[in-house]
């Protein structure tokens, strides 16, 4: 028989064992979580990716570029997705306008970027889902320091003589002329053989064995962005250029019987009488290209190097009629008013070819208005039985006095 105490004792023992068992109960229901591993981390993974776009969208050039070319600099793609909106500004702010594909696939600035420039370039684009992918970068366009571009000649879409070379000057001396070379290609319709001649590191002319066909058009495609011409200067021009050759017009001056022959396509339209270089000033001799036209012009002496004992020109006329320009040195065609009496009969002038004209420029019928009226850019005149040496390949667009062996050599490539 227990007594009261005992049964106490036991009860108090029994409520303590039920409440441990709780805890038990307790404890082995939260334990039931399995610890984390390997597995169900890549399913937690797996999920975040579910949620993530697939859209991915490429800059060009990368992030941090310096030197990076002004026409290809920019470039937005995307794949997977369609871009939703492209931002492009200068440091400073300044939006650059851009031209979005059909597609929403790719989009390019309008305008080709500014050289030595920071441009930061924010992109969001969307796949199918609907869902967001953003991308950024900054770059630095190449420095005018560290460019060259190519001057050309002639202009895109204008028409010229049969005379008239494709002539690049460049703003900065070539050390690869091979490099720079095979980025430019020049070719006609008519299917002459083009090849191209180095003067000098800075100027490089591109011709035909004969002259150009007539009718014919010429194009030139410049591949220059990223070519390196010297060591850590690189080309930034990208384009395509044409130009056209009209009818063929070769003008044949001859200082000894003192008459200019003008043929149009193989046939003499005009005879004129000219008055070319005296005896102790000379014309060059050889094949002219015309250059440059000026309807009136200044000439004076003291800027090609005739002078008098005060160093003031031998001769200052400050409107010449009718002026085209056959060579850099200075030698033109042109009209002469003050000349009376002497074309045709007598050699006078300083280098120049004469025609007579009036002053002012401003009669049509006289021989200096109907020469210059009818001839353009890149006609040829050829001047013989001067006397005097043959005018140099690169005193004007004169190459045709070289030998076409000579000019091939010439070539770096």
């Amino acid at each position: 028989m227990k007594t009261v105490g005992e049964r106490r004792r036991r009860r108090g023992l029994a409520v303590a064992s039920a409440l441990l068992g709780g805890v038990m109960v307790l404890s082995g229901c939260s334990g039931d979580e399995k610890p984390k591993g390997p597995d169900a981390q890549a399913e937690v993974d797996e999920a975040a990716a579910e949620k993530t776009s697939v859209a991915e969208i490429s800059i060009t050039p990368k992030d941090g570029t310096d030197n990076a070319s002004i026409n290809n600099a920019g470039h937005v793609a995307v794949k997977k997705g369609t871009l939703t909106e492209v931002e492009v500004e200068t440091k400073d702010g300044e939006q650059v306008e851009g031209e979005m594909s059909a597609d929403k696939t790719s989009w390019k600035p309008a305008a080709q970027l500014e050289r030595a420039t920071t441009y930061k370039v924010s992109v969001t684009a969307e796949d199918s889902e609907g869902r967001a992918s953003h991308e950024n970068a900054t770059f630095t366009t190449v420095s005018p320091t560290n460019s060259f571009i190519g001057n050309f000649t002639p202009e895109d879409g204008s028409t010229v003589g049969v005379g008239m070379p494709v002539s690049i000057k460049f703003d900065k001396e070539i050390a690869d002329k091979k490099a720079v070379q095979e980025g430019i290609d020049v070719s006609v319709s008519s299917g002459q053989e083009v090849v191209c001649h180095w003067f000098s590191t800075v100027r490089m002319d591109c011709r035909p064995q004969d002259y150009w066909k007539e009718g014919s058009t010429v194009t030139m495609k410049l591949a220059l962005d990223g070519v390196e011409g010297s060591p850590g200067v690189y080309g930034v021009q990208q384009k395509t250029v044409t130009f056209h050759i009209g009818r063929n017009q070769v003008s044949v001056v001859d200082a000894k019987t003192k008459q200019m022959t003008v043929t149009r396509n193989g046939e003499t339209v005009r005879t004129i009488p000219i008055s070319a270089g005296a005896p102790e000033n000379k014309t060059y001799e050889g094949q002219m290209v015309i250059s440059e036209k000026f309807k009136e012009t200044r000439m004076n002496g003291a800027t090609v190097g005739f002078t008098d004992d005060d160093g003031k020109g031998e001769y200052d006329i400050k409107d010449v009629p009718h002026a085209m320009r056959l060579t850099t040195s200075g030698t033109f065609i042109h009209g002469n008013y003050w000349g009376k009496g002497v074309f045709g009969n007598v050699n006078t002038s300083h280098g120049c070819v004469g025609l007579e004209d009036v002053k002012g420029a401003n009669d049509p019928n006289v021989p200096g208005a109907w020469f210059f009226d009818n001839s353009m850019i890149g006609d040829v005149v050829v001047v013989q039985n001067t006397g005097d040496k043959t005018v140099a390949p690169d005193n004007g667009f004169n190459g045709w006095n070289m030998a076409w062996d000579q000019w091939v050599a010439g070539s770096a490539v």
